[in-house]
């Protein structure tokens, strides 16, 4: 989807999402089907001319099951496509990889975070200029820094209020295009149990405490309505592409101080493009921020009562769960079974920029949203769309000598190129999204009637959502926990 900041700002303009490209290597089959395919003909062929139509009788077991493992779907996805996953899930059955147990005599490293899985190679670093904590993804060579905004309802807002401020937003997302050296952004919006910390610092501001029957009634309605509640918090996370940017960080310094030094520089002209944009961003998050916010995912009950403990709970080495136990389709942590959904389909038709609303205020469902932006550089994009404008040109004339009739899903892809091209050439950002809804319960039973609930808030908000199965731990990592991480 390209970014659109041309729109007229006195009405809301409705928007319109790149179709989930499904082209493969040729003739819309991807690598793993053209390989079993491949198998199967070199099977049935040297049968063939070995032993003729018996030969080929004779080995039919093995291209059948080829040629019905490259073409027979199951939930959505070819047979051939699963085998990798499945592998990859059997390994780490034998390996007993699907069980994390916290071992709480020994002590971990000194700068690395409490967390199970691939997430467990993150090492923290504490700018010492901003008091800000940065995350170092030593595989994926990113370092990334966290920050929290706020913002009036969007829902609430009239038309022209509304345009203005996505026109804002689609600015935010072009600079971080410009930049080149972003190599994701992550917009995570979680519901949590409120504390009732906002109410009490209302009462305490403007209330009259005179020990009246009135004064001790409402103040009693405040201690027990707050926790009661739920509140909406809004990160942003922003990951520097250390690999991008190797040449600045040399100059810096090297290492990782002279990668937060660039980051520090990204951070800055990131802050400036929010307030224009009319959002208000708070500090960027601290140690303690992270550690909360870590701790609060993996065990939601506390969540409420860390924020009223003061300093309690503010340390990374220990915010990490105590137990993870992952299965098929599902994850269990501390205080909660967890669920991760894929939003697979984007809106097909044009829809106005709250149609996430449905899924974003579904009330007494504990989730987690997150949307992971990747910004893809100028010449990049450019180069992307010249080979995909050739692929469906090149397939196309296949087809028509092989006779096919041009499918309408692959014409709309070819006008969907056609139209990132023309956005591109205006100016325009080029972004690839990818959608992750974690959803946690304390039951199980209770986490099949929130996933339910939610996919049919998803229904109403026009998109089309998958549970994901075999990864559910990486997969809660990237939903739930505001570290930049992809999937």
């Amino acid at each position: 989807m390209s970014n659109d900041t041309t729109r007229n700002d006195a009405e809301l303009a409705p928007v319109k999402f790149s179709r989930l490209t499904r082209r493969g290597v040729i003739l819309g089959l991807s690598v793993s089907q053209v390989v079993s395919v491949a198998l199967a003909a070199t099977v049935a062929v040297a049968a063939l001319y070995v032993a003729g139509g018996a030969g080929l009788l004779l080995v039919s077991p093995i291209w059948v099951s080829a040629v019905i493992v490259t073409w027979a779907p199951v939930r959505g996805r070819k047979i051939v496509e699963w085998i990798p996953l499945i592998t990859h899930w059997v390994v780490r059955v034998i390996a007993r990889q699907l069980i994390y147990r916290r071992r709480i005599r020994k002590p971990r490293p000194a700068g690395t975070l409490a967390l199970p899985g691939d997430a467990a190679a993150l090492r923290e670093y504490h700018d010492p200029e901003t008091d800000a904590v940065m995350i170092h993804d030593p595989h994926q060579r990113t370092l990334t820094a966290i920050l929290q905004v706020s913002h009036p309802s969007f829902v609430l807002l009239d038309p022209g209020e509304q345009q203005r401020r996505v026109t804002g937003w689609g600015r935010v997302l072009s600079t971080c295009c410009r930049s080149g050296r972003i190599a994701r952004i992550q917009v995570l919006e979680r519901t949590l149990p409120d504390s009732g910390t906002g109410l009490a610092q209302w009462w305490s501001r403007h209330g009259v405490n005179d020990d009246s029957w009135v004064s001790t009634t409402y103040q009693q309605l405040i201690e027990r309505a707050g926790p009661a509640g739920e509140r909406h918090v809004t990160t942003i996370s922003l990951a520097l592409d250390m690999k991008a940017a190797a040449r600045a960080i040399r100059t810096a310094g090297g290492g990782i101080r002279g990668a937060a030094h660039v980051l520090r520089q990204e951070m800055n002209t990131f802050t400036t493009a929010l307030r224009s944009a009319d959002l208000k961003p708070s500090a960027w998050y601290t140690p303690g921020d992270l550690a909360i916010a870590l701790r609060s995912a993996y065990d939601p009950s506390i969540a409420a009562t860390l924020e009223r403990a003061g300093d309690l709970g503010h340390d990374l080495a220990t915010a990490g769960p105590v137990a993870v136990e992952e299965s098929w389709d599902s994850l269990r942590s501390d205080s909660a079974v967890n669920a991760v959904l894929w939003v697979s389909e984007w809106p097909r038709s044009q829809v106005y920029p709250g149609f996430l609303s449905p899924v974003l205020l579904t009330s007494g469902v504990r989730r987690s949203f997150t949307l992971l932006c990747h910004p893809v550089r100028a010449d990049q994009a450019a180069r992307d769309i010249r080979r995909r404008k050739t692929e469906h040109i090149s397939d196309a004339a296949q087809r028509a000598k092989l006779g096919q009739i041009e499918d309408a899903h692959q014409t709309a892809e070819y006008h969907d190129v056609l139209q990132q091209e023309a956005d591109l050439t205006a100016g325009h950002g080029v972004l690839r999204y990818t959608g992750l809804i974690a959803v946690s319960a304390a039951t199980p039973d209770e986490l099949e009637a929130a996933v339910a609930e939610i996919e049919q808030a998803a229904i109403q908000a026009s998109c089309e959502t998958r549970r994901l199965v075999g990864q559910q731990a990486q997969a809660f990592t990237a939903a739930a926990l505001p570290l930049c991480r992809g999937i």
